[in-house]
């Protein structure tokens, strides 16, 4: 092996705590990443660097890059796969696990919090099913931009370190060029993790799992009379909040298979995911959900699907009585709709001005849903120009309606409502211009990015992606292209998952 390909590399690197891999040897395999040929530096997250206490200029340097490829490995690192399982589209896999995804181990940042930095694109492990183990660069791009875009929102997220090209070609319907991406998360726990075990009737493993869930997640829950009942608890709790806000953004993940839903309450797997544009429940991007099984309103009744295949793996451990244990986990269950329904209700009236939801609340807001769908309004930009109708300049928000006086029938009663709670009309939209994004990370200008990046090796538009979305609340004078609908011709209707 060449020196610069060295397992091992002391110096500037993260200073690791491996906590997953101090557990049970059948959790996880352990391997290195292979490595790749000409690894090139495409986006280093200078930011998230510093808030993770990592060394960007080290980062940066050839020993860096060599780490985010995978071709060195810097002391502490401890190289894991991890095994899990997972229903896909509502069928059951019990051995799915990294695939192309190696755990590097993790680190403490300086506020305290652990996070894992995990390699995606890093080659075979024993979960690769014949797959190669690589990533293009195309999905690595994808999953840069819309989790920062992601963390921009305000929404808990994975994050992205870094984005490295690879010099290598993989070979998908055709040869594209290979990229890594750095991706850090407060654990890569999943349902499915929970799953895998579970189903091989290996309780100790799982009760390991609740342990370390715990320690990382719910500290608290470790003290409460019943552990893994209260981590069931906390788990619903944090799906309940990110689902909603999903919703008020128009996100729709694409993909929400229980391997993809984070114990953590993160959102995880940027494959087919994308933002809705014209206003529609039932839309969907994914190109492999033929079913609509995850378009944009099945979201909260996935999640708690979801949920409950958590909560079966967990019965044995929330008591050993079942029909006790059933009962226990259908009440925590329970606690999704009314968690959601707050989270999602308040959402929405902070988009339309409204600082505090009230219960009639509910029928103004879906009747502007329903008037938006009729007339494809976009998403985005309706609640975003509402704040223009605060400042007394209702065309912008008028002209997405194919007919303006569906907004104007609407718009009576929602001035009437907002003159019950005084607030000033500066406040107010300042408040909703916080609220609502006006840059989204919409399909085509993605799609532009990524091919811009594959056929020209030219990533200046991803570049400058990256940098409109870190700032999504706030005017960028010159980058109005970035907060307009695709034209017909641009829009794109399908995504793909990134394998």
């Amino acid at each position: 092996m060449p020196d610069d390909l060295s397992p091992r590399a002391a110096g500037l690197g993260p200073a690791f705590d491996n906590s997953y891999a101090r557990l049970p040897e059948r959790l996880f395999a352990r391997l290195p990443p292979t490595p790749v040929k000409a690894p090139r530096l495409v986006r280093l997250n200078l930011g998230l660097a510093r808030d993770l206490g990592l060394d960007a200029g080290w980062l940066a340097s050839e020993d860096g890059v060599a780490m985010l490829a995978g071709n060195r490995m810097p002391e502490g690192a401890e190289p894991i796969a991890q095994a899990y399982a997972g229903h896909q589209f509502g069928h059951f896999s019990p051995s799915l696990g990294d695939g192309r995804a190696i755990l590097l181990g993790e680190v403490v940042t300086p506020a305290g919090l652990r996070r894992d930095i995990q390699l995606k694109g890093s080659g075979p492990t024993p979960w690769s099913r014949r797959g190669d183990g690589r990533a293009a660069i195309g999905p690595v791009l994808r999953e840069y931009v819309v989790s920062e875009a992601m963390a921009a929102f305000g929404v808990p997220t994975t994050r992205s370190l870094a984005a490295v090209a690879t010099g290598e070609w993989v070979f998908r319907e055709d040869a594209v060029p290979g990229g890594v991406l750095t991706r850090v998360a407060s654990s890569h726990l999943r349902v499915g993790t929970f799953q895998y075990f579970a189903a091989r009737r290996d309780m100790d493993a799982v009760r390991a799992l609740v342990d370390h869930a715990i320690a990382r997640h719910d500290p608290a829950a470790g003290e409460a009379p019943n552990p893994a009942l209260a981590l069931l608890e906390g788990v619903v709790a944090r799906q309940a909040a990110l689902v909603a806000r999903w919703l008020a953004l128009g996100f729709v993940h694409g993909v929400m298979n229980t391997d993809n839903c984070a114990i953590s309450g993160e959102t995880i797997d940027y494959g087919p995911c994308a933002f809705m544009e014209a206003y529609h429940p039932e839309t969907v991007f994914s190109s492999i959900d033929h079913q609509g099984r995850y378009a944009y309103g099945n979201q909260p009744g996935i999640a708690h699907w979801n949920l409950a295949r958590l909560a079966e793996c967990l019965l044995p451990l929330i008591d050993a009585e079942e029909e006790a244990a059933m009962e226990a986990a259908k009440a925590a269950l329970a606690g999704f709709a009314p968690r959601f329904g707050v989270a999602y209700r308040a959402a929405m009236a902070r988009k339309i001005g409204l600082p505090q939801a009230r219960p009639e609340d509910e029928a103004l807001i879906e009747d502007l849903l329903r008037r938006m769908m009729e007339a494809e309004a976009d998403f985005t930009l309706t609640f975003r120009r509402l704040a223009d109708a605060i400042d007394g300049d209702a065309a912008p928000v008028r002209a997405l309606f194919a007919d303006p006086a569906a907004f104007d029938g609407w718009a009576e009663g929602w001035r009437a409502r907002l003159a019950q709670d005084g607030m000033a009309p500066a406040a107010r939209a300042a408040a909703m211009r916080a609220e609502n994004p006006l840059y989204i990370p919409r399909n085509h200008l993605v799609e532009e990015a990524i091919a811009a990046a594959v056929e020209r090796d030219d990533f200046a538009p991803f570049e400058t992606l990256v940098d409109v979305l870190a700032r999504p609340f706030e005017e960028q004078p010159g980058r109005e292209r970035f907060a307009a609908p695709a034209r017909p011709e641009e829009r794109v209707t399908r995504t793909f998952c990134g394998t």
